[in-house]
């Protein structure tokens, strides 16, 4: 008889936790041959979430919640949940119920065929197609990039088996990028495709600094080439600039009265590459900020409160 974690990270989800509970739950009680509990990381809600994430717990003992101290983000908490998972295996399903749960029926199936890592992953969704494509193009642009070979529109929705898990809490990362650190630790994932619906219910917590903050935490995670992008293209254009001095010079020695440069070539220059070294020092400070979140070491989460655990929280 094997165990299953379910794992959702929420906030500010009053109108979708008992819904994903509900949904989970009939999943997983159909599956023969396996227990589950169906954990629950709360990142400091500010709406109901949490008063029913209490009333679920003392109606269910299968449900497991765990309160934050704070609002962590939506990076740290999600993967702290997910380390706390007792399971043989561990599935990783939002609270928003745009990964569909009955998928979790195919994952289990791939786990049992001996899959150590299963991925949901989402060739297409019901959104504006000018998202999709920014998307579809940052996958594809970091998985060219990358040291390792990263998965293709998957954000994190799918089934860990335990080793998988004991060798992410080996890497001790404390701000990590949970899509390139399951390519890192090497495990052959098998992918399962789905077609991720819009959002029914409530809002998005994303916004332009959440998508932000993860596209470049992918970037700076898993790849120096903007770094050597930026020494080459500063050997390029200081190159440029001589070439460009060098015909200036010539042009004024040949014609000595008829040609004029004036201001406007130095004003544009000038601006130009002003604008290319703040462009490459705010890429190199990215760098720079995930490296000094590395040495600070701070915790993934700190915790409030525990429902139903009985045993002592996880390292």
């Amino acid at each position: 008889m094997k165990h299953i974690t379910v794992v959702t990270p929420c906030y500010n989800e009053e109108e979708n936790v008992e819904e994903i509970h509900r949904q989970a739950r009939a999943v997983l009680e159909s599956i023969e041959g396996v227990t589950y509990e169906h954990l629950f990381i709360d990142n400091f809600s500010s709406d109901r979430t949490p008063e029913l994430l209490r009333a679920m717990a003392a109606a269910d003992p299968k449900v497991k919640v765990i309160f934050n101290a704070r609002n962590f983000g939506h990076i740290r908490s999600p993967y702290y949940g997910l380390l706390q998972a007792r399971g043989d295996a561990a599935i990783l399903l939002v609270a928003d119920l745009q990964d569909p749960p009955e998928l979790m029926k195919a994952f289990v199936e791939h786990w049992r065929d001996g899959a150590k890592l299963v991925v949901g992953v989402k060739p297409t969704a019901d959104e504006s197609g000018l998202m999709f494509a920014i998307r579809r193009a940052y996958y594809r642009t970091v998985t060219r990039i990358a040291d390792v070979k990263l998965i293709q529109n998957f954000t994190g929705f799918g089934l860990y088996d335990r080793k998988v898990l004991e060798e992410l809490r080996r890497i001790d990362d404390p701000y990590p990028y949970l899509r390139g650190l399951v390519s890192e630790v090497g495990f052959e994932a098998v992918q399962v495709p789905y077609n991720q619906p819009r959002r029914k219910r409530g809002i998005t917590k994303n916004n332009f600094y959440t998508l932000y903050d993860i596209a470049m935490l992918g970037i700076t995670s898993h790849s120096r080439v903007p770094l050597r992008i930026a020494t080459m293209a500063g050997f390029a254009l200081s190159g440029l600039s001589l070439v460009v001095s060098l015909l200036y010079f010539f042009l004024k020695i040949l014609f000595w009265s008829e040609f004029s440069a004036g201001t406007a070539p130095i004003l544009i220059g000038m601006f130009f590459f002003a604008s290319v070294q703040l462009f490459f020092i705010g890429l190199l400070g990215e760098y720079v900020g995930a490296i000094l979140t590395h040495v600070m070491k701070r915790p993934l989460v700190v915790e409030r409160e525990r429902l139903n655990f009985d045993n002592s929280p996880a390292d």
